[in-house]
């Protein structure tokens, strides 16, 4: 596997396979562009993105060049703690090792190329699975703010987990 930067001419027309139903639009992207996704409503978000936090998108691919996954990353310069964000991997690849050995290339790019002390992220509670790999990967709950998302009828806990530099 290796991670490059995301060409959204190359790369966009993976991501509604993966995203094909409402909930995991929600856990991915905790609704903060329309369901179903278009490449104007996501290249646009992911321009205030990068404008706004400084986030890089990125995405994943097998030696062969095929797209299995997708991240985006940023650096805050103050504290020096990286933030991975908007992570998803090919549902006919997920559960199959693919996010962990994604995550392991993230966090190595973001100490060794960044030089971040730590990386953070968040996941809802609720998304079970996705906690788990980044929990296998060395993710750690820093704190949990509870009921802090609405979806239809429920009302999700997001997650704030940690890892530092080894």
């Amino acid at each position: 596997m290796r991670i490059r930067p995301y060409i959204a001419s190359k790369d966009y027309e993976y991501l509604p396979q993966w995203i094909d139903n409402e909930k995991t639009h929600a856990f991915w992207s905790a609704n903060r562009f329309p369901y179903p996704i278009t490449p104007e409503s996501f290249h646009a978000f992911l321009e205030t993105m990068s404008t706004d936090w400084t986030d890089s998108a990125y995405v994943a691919t097998e030696d062969n060049g095929q797209v299995v996954g997708f991240f985006c990353y940023s650096v805050n310069i103050d504290d020096n703690i990286g933030f991975l964000k908007f992570i998803i991997v090919d549902k006919s690849k997920r559960g199959m090792g693919y996010g962990k050995e994604m995550l392991n290339l993230a966090l190595q790019y973001a100490f060794q190329i960044t030089g971040a002390e730590a990386v953070q992220l968040n996941v809802f509670d609720e998304n079970i699975s996705a906690k788990k790999c980044y929990e296998k990967v060395g993710f750690v709950k820093r704190n949990i703010d509870r009921n802090a998302f609405a979806y239809k009828d429920e009302l999700w806990s997001r997650c704030n987990m940690i890892i530092n530099s080894k």
